[in-house]
């Protein structure tokens, strides 16, 4: 039987943890973290390792890795959210090339981190390989390594069908992409390991707390109020829930199944001995890892989003959602689901309306905010972490130069408006990918409307 929910299959080895105590009335501190992610508790690492002596406090309203950081799909990417395009237009080439440069030098940064610190998040950095598997992806597949020949930053190297074939066997690949700068890992393992990690370096989480609002000096909960000269948001998909913030970010569903572990002959026939991360150039994604149990987990968007931005708790995810991916599994790996889907989930991603993330802090007001990573926040939210403790402590360092600081970002639109818009995007995007599979040559028009509706760049 499949386990739907309960967070995530990422803590069904160790359970759920017990959590850490409330807050129990109004608190004084240095720095006050809203959000126990991977932004929040990379935040307080670096924080307290370039000042030992600032007072740090986290705020958590369930428990430190409840959110998107427990549940996502173990790509540490070094992915440039949104694009790098935008960004040359504003700051140059140079600029954005060395952008992403530090994003490549981050993933082995959270690899040290985590050697340091003792946390073993079962990683391995095999890259991450992009498949074609029709003649519309194919064609997605040659535009983007000619993009990327520009961009020798990112070591991409274009595969034919054989090369991508004997690294991982997916049915019907006609070509891959792989990038060397990415690594596998357990999201859950991670970000435990750094709460406890944070926690040695003297900084109080403090779980069960919901903050409700966010002002200067001052976060606002039912349990109390913490004062701090310096409120950092670290929110993610549930930004939604603050006050005064409803239509900042708009909270995305993602969801994910995984299968029970694979027999040794599968794994013959499949290969992927590298570990890379796997990811289909359909319009309507899917993501892949091999797990270190010997299992395949593989994750899409199912419904992409909640009227009036409401949140996932739970982590249950449609039944729909569970045989649209169970199918898509068996169309790469043929006869893989047989051997059982032993759990899915779901999660909430931040989106920004431009679908670029952002960093940012207001020396007037003391209020920062890191975030609307879009799913490829695993890498990204330590780099955020590093630039906002550069920020905070008025450091002019090269991070704080980097094009995603200080953005201004309009607003979402205001309901129905972004659910229908949304709920059009993707069965537009759905639309195209059948469309594409059934054979049609080129991209489909269908999908690149629904490109230019969103303001989504691939």
């Amino acid at each position: 039987m499949t386990t739907n929910g309960n967070i995530s299959f990422w803590y069904a080895e160790s359970g759920l943890p017990d959590p850490r105590p409330a807050l129990q009335g109004d608190l004084d501190a240095d720095v006050a973290i809203v959000g126990a992610g991977y932004t929040g508790l990379w935040t307080a690492y670096y924080l307290k390792k370039a000042e030992p002596s600032l007072d740090v406090v986290v705020l958590e309203s369930r428990f430190a890795g409840f959110g998107a950081s427990g549940r996502n799909g173990g790509w540490l990417a070094n992915t440039i959210t949104g694009g790098r395009d935008g960004y040359v237009k504003k700051h140059g080439r140079s600029v954005v090339g060395r952008f992403q440069e530090l994003l490549n030098e981050t993933i082995d940064e959270v690899i040290d981190a985590a050697r340091r610190e003792g946390i073993d998040a079962d990683v391995v950095k095999g890259g991450e390989l992009l498949v074609a598997r029709n003649r519309a992806q194919l064609g997605r597949l040659h535009e983007f390594a000619s993009v990327e020949q520009r961009w020798p930053e990112d070591g991409a190297r274009l595969l034919d069908a054989t090369e991508t074939k004997a690294r991982v066997n997916v049915a019907g690949a006609l070509g891959g992409l792989h990038i060397p700068h990415c690594a596998r890992i357990q999201p859950a393992k991670l970000v435990q390991g750094l709460a406890a990690a944070v926690e040695r370096l003297g900084v109080r989480i403090y779980e069960q707390t919901e903050v409700r609002e966010i002002v200067p000096g001052e976060a606002v909960t039912a349990r109390g109020r913490v004062r701090a000269r310096h409120i950092l948001r670290a929110t993610e998909g549930f930004t939604a829930n603050l006050k005064g913030l409803h239509r900042e970010w708009l909270p995305m569903n993602s969801s994910m199944i995984v299968t029970r572990p694979l027999p040794r002959d599968v794994w013959d026939r499949i290969g992927w001995d590298g570990c890379e991360t796997l990811e289909d150039l359909a319009h309507a994604y899917v993501y892949l890892q091999r797990t270190a149990d010997g299992r395949i987990a593989i994750g899409g968007r199912g419904v992409p989003y909640r009227f009036g931005s409401k949140t996932d708790m739970d982590g249950a995810t449609q039944t729909q959602t569970i045989a649209m991916l169970t199918r898509i599994l068996d169309d790469m790996f043929p006869g893989v689901s047989v051997h059982g889907i032993d759990h899915a989930w779901a999660g909430v991603l931040g989106v920004p309306r431009d679908w670029k993330s952002t960093v940012g802090y207001d020396a007037a007001t003391g209020l920062g905010w890191a975030g609307g990573y879009v799913g490829t926040g695993v890498t990204a939210t330590n780099l955020a972490g590093r630039t906002l403790t550069d920020l905070v402590l008025g450091r002019q360092s090269e991070l704080v130069r980097m094009p995603w600081v200080n953005r201004k970002i309009r607003r979402w639109e205001i309901e129905p408006l972004r659910w229908v818009a949304v709920q059009a995007m993707y069965a537009m995007y759905h639309l195209g990918d059948r469309a594409e599979a059934k054979g049609l040559n080129g991209t489909s028009k269908v999908a690149l409307a629904a490109d230019s509706i969103s303001g989504r760049s691939h």
